[in-house]
């Protein structure tokens, strides 16, 4: 679970739901248009359909799986994992880490491949090469699933704007001889048409594709991490070497946090 994740989509959540429940002291229904759902949830997943293939718009759970639950390890682990690695294969040689696959492969697949190119004894520019082929590949997923929320982000206060036009619309159309619970009615549908592209801008939309942004540099970073180390160890160099050019992509602070846990 991500708990920063969580932590934000509660406090979102009650925040929202005091300011409404004391502004309608318990009627909630008067924040609820169907036409207004219709218009900027309807029309922003339309939108969705109409600007991205199909394949990707159905892995759309698994991008909200992967903002609420995060997966990737943090800098610290990983150069513990690799440390282990480098010394074992320092001292056994490269043979030696074919019994580390499996638990490779529990900690990062694209790691496990690497190993397996080491094993084989690729040559260190076939190596890279292939494994940045598939960082960027990788890179190339992530950027489909922000997309998503991109684009929710920017055309959900579009279609609220249609919505409160065609609820001013109705409410002008019923001026001459309408009721007052007529143009009510039509401008609720217009404020709660505004209200909801606002809310999934910026409450939704805009939140967790930043968030599937930051996850995407994140493991990006991871992986060019294993991939300095693997090339490290596929030149023989001394372990700490290889630990250091993994420190080279942290920051001072996290550096000397990676220290204190040796």
């Amino acid at each position: 679970m991500d708990i920063s994740s969580l932590i934000g989509v509660i406090i979102g959540c009650i925040c929202l739901g005091l300011v409404a429940f004391h502004t309608s002291h318990g009627h909630f229904m008067m924040f609820y248009s169907l036409e207004g759902v219709l218009t900027v949830f309807g029309g922003s997943i339309s939108v969705c359909f109409m600007a991205m293939p199909l394949d990707k718009v159905k892995n759309v759970f698994g991008f909200l799986r992967r903002f609420m639950f995060n997966k990737t390890r943090s800098p610290v682990e990983l150069i513990k994992v690799m440390s282990e690695l480098a010394d074992k294969s320092r001292r056994d040689g490269v043979l030696a880490l074919e019994a580390e696959c499996k638990k490779a492969e529990s900690v990062d697949p694209f790691l496990a491949s690497g190993i397996r190119m080491l094993i084989d004894g690729t040559d260190g520019g076939a190596i890279e090469g292939t494994m940045r082929l598939e960082i960027s590949a990788m890179q190339e997923r992530h950027k489909a699933g922000k997309k998503f929320f991109d684009l929710i982000k920017l055309y959900g206060p579009g279609w609220g704007l249609v919505g409160t036009l065609i609820g001013q619309i109705g409410m002008f159309g019923n001026l001459e001889g309408g009721s007052i619970g007529a143009l009510g009615k039509s401008l609720a549908i217009a404020v709660c048409a505004t209200m909801y592209g606002t809310v999934v801008a910026n409450a939704i939309a805009g939140p967790i594709g930043d968030k599937l942004g930051t996850r995407s540099t994140e493991e990006i970073m991871n992986r060019e991490m294993i991939l300095q180390a693997l090339l490290s160890m596929q030149c023989g160099d001394n372990p700490r070497i290889t630990i250091d050019k993994m420190m080279a992509f942290l920051p001072l602070a996290a550096r000397a946090k990676v220290k204190a846990a040796a």
